[in-house]
């Protein structure tokens, strides 16, 4: 029961087997060995899912796989998972088939295996629990008559106004002849408030206005890839090209663009999204870093998935398509686009 108990939502076991041994002792009152722990952990990897109670990635694949119906693939699967994890995660398959003596197919075959097993058996369960949240854009664009228009979504900004009860009760208070100390002192109080009210709603009359005249700019300055949803026609736009541009401070530019969300045509899209650096082109034009990620995806995508290519391979098409950028550019640009060295983008 405590080995279920530190399961964590992924399924897996991360504490060691002598800490677990050490809190049954201190918290459980129960004192045993770790071969004890370790034999009843293999009761808790019978359980479902398969793979949950596991205490590393190797450990929960194998664990599935030895619960599949055996098959030359299964057993090859095994037997890499088991004897050559390192190679397997590393994508060194020329090491795999020497050391297994085996053919590229069957190798296929028995990666193929693996890549259907799941690597988190608890997700399917924890995720039930976890709160979907929705983002509500603060902005609308839309395309009317080939025109953009710009909308401030009323909900994150509701109409404000002062109470009339207050407004009529101090009215009164102004009107009565006879005053007392008690009704002084309430018209002050009550002037104090409206005061600080109306100072309220004109503070967030004028954060609407900044923030309807800071994306007006963004949208106009980047017209052409709001008309058209492709992110080559990005024009290269810094915080300060803005700012510039409605006459205000970076740091108001910068709120702005790191926590509002615009819907338009093409999705639900962050406005800091749009903002991106400039680099020349071979032509002398200015260029989007943007432009040059979306060219370098699309390369990646397109590539030979047995011979990947390499950033310096990358670099010199680059080059070829008129981006004169360095290998270690290329480098920094598919790591912010979360895309793996050439090695562990081979496929067999």
């Amino acid at each position: 029961e405590f080995l279920v108990g530190s399961i964590d939502e992924s399924g897996y076991i991360r504490r060691s087997l002598p800490d677990i041994m050490d809190d049954l002792a201190f918290t459980q009152n129960i004192y045993t060995t770790e071969d004890e722990i370790e034999k009843v952990l293999k009761i808790v990897h019978q359980l479902d899912p398969a793979g949950v109670g596991a205490r590393n990635l190797q450990e929960c694949l194998s664990i599935q796989l030895h619960r599949k119906e055996k098959k030359p693939a299964i057993e090859l699967a095994i037997d890499i998972i088991d004897n050559a994890f390192e190679s397997f995660t590393k994508k060194h398959y020329k090491k795999l088939l020497q050391k297994f003596d085996i053919t590229e197919q069957q190798l296929k075959d028995a990666i193929e295996e693996i890549e259907r097993l799941n690597p988190k058996p608890g997700g399917s369960y924890s995720g039930n629990n976890r709160m979907v949240e929705h983002v509500v854009p603060d902005f609308a664009i839309k395309i009317v008559d080939g025109e953009l228009e710009l909308t401030l979504n009323g909900r994150n900004a509701p109409e404000l106004h002062v109470s009339r009860e207050y407004n009529n009760m101090l009215k009164g208070y102004k009107e009565s002849k006879d005053k007392s100390k008690s009704q002084k002192d309430a018209v002050m109080f009550i002037k104090q408030k409206l005061d600080a009210a109306k100072w309220f709603i004109d503070a967030i009359k004028q954060r609407q206005q900044t923030l309807f005249v800071t994306m007006s700019a963004i949208m106009h300055y980047q017209k052409e890839y709001f008309l058209t949803g492709d992110e080559r026609k990005l024009r290269p736009m810094i915080l300060k090209d803005i700012a510039d541009e409605i006459d205000m401070d970076v740091s108001t530019v910068s709120r702005v663009a790191n926590s509002k969300y615009v819907d338009t045509p093409y999705g639900t899209k962050l406005i800091k999204e749009f903002f991106s650096e400039s680099m020349t082109n071979d032509q002398g034009e200015e260029v989007s870093t943007r432009e040059i990620k979306k060219i370098l995806e699309t390369v990646i995508e397109e590539e030979n998935k047995k011979k990947p290519l390499t950033d310096d391979a990358l670099a010199k098409i680059l080059k070829e398509k008129g981006y004169p950028i360095a290998r270690r550019t290329v480098a920094k640009y598919r790591e912010q686009l979360d895309i793996p060295v050439a090695r562990l983008r081979k496929k067999i």
